[in-house]
């Protein structure tokens, strides 16, 4: 089943969980209150055959669990990637260039990463990109507009950030300068600059 997922068009962004990462009760405390058909959706990821008289008796119909099953995976996903494997995985597909780049034309085309605006599953919230390089959030392409985002949740690209930090380096800032005929637009003008600071970075040290 995590391969047929994984595998999916507009799936991409998803890394394959271990199976053995799964059958850790510890890693999944608190899901089974998140989602309906909790056991069920476990075992149709985990690929655990059971009786068929004893499934139609609880679901008549097997393909009804898909969403169930897609959102526990999602949630487990979200914790997977915060190991240090997980990690790992996602530091591949991020050299790859997986997750496309920064619209914003001062970034350069740096490489973006997946974030969630919600740790909770929450019907309508898309996954977002975040740019490490100005710290913003952006939409992402219609292909994966229908992943949710709490599957990346809001700690991963941040300790992803901190955990690659030769990876993931900050350019220097460049701010965009409004002019009219040349003449910078003043900050107190309808027209001007707003909250440039929020673009720079703080000294190193």
């Amino acid at each position: 089943w995590i391969s047929w997922f994984c595998s999916r068009p507009g799936h991409e962004y998803y890394c394959r969980v271990p199976e053995s990462y799964i059958e850790d009760g510890f890693n999944l405390v608190g899901l089974s209150e998140q989602v309906p058909l909790y056991r069920e959706a476990l075992e149709m990821i985990l690929d655990v055959e059971r009786d068929e008289e004893e499934m139609s008796s609880k679901i008549p119909d097997v393909s009804l669990l898909v969403p169930n099953a897609e959102m526990l995976y999602g949630l487990i996903h979200q914790r997977y990637i915060t190991t240090a494997v997980g990690l790992r995985d996602m530091l591949n597909k991020y050299r790859t260039g997986q997750f496309g780049v920064c619209p914003r034309v001062y970034c350069d085309k740096f490489k973006l990463l997946p974030c969630g605006q919600s740790d909770i599953h929450l019907q309508g919230s898309s996954v977002r990109l975040y740019c490490p390089n100005c710290k913003d959030l952006y939409q992402c392409a219609n292909r994966y507009i229908n992943i949710n985002g709490a599957h990346f949740g809001t700690t991963f690209p941040h300790l992803f950030v901190e955990a690659f930090k030769n990876e993931v380096t900050p350019r220097p800032p460049q701010i965009y300068t409004a002019k009219i005929f040349g003449f910078r637009v003043n900050e107190r003008s309808p027209a001007g600059p707003r909250m440039q600071w929020l673009r720079l970075n703080p000294p190193s040290s």
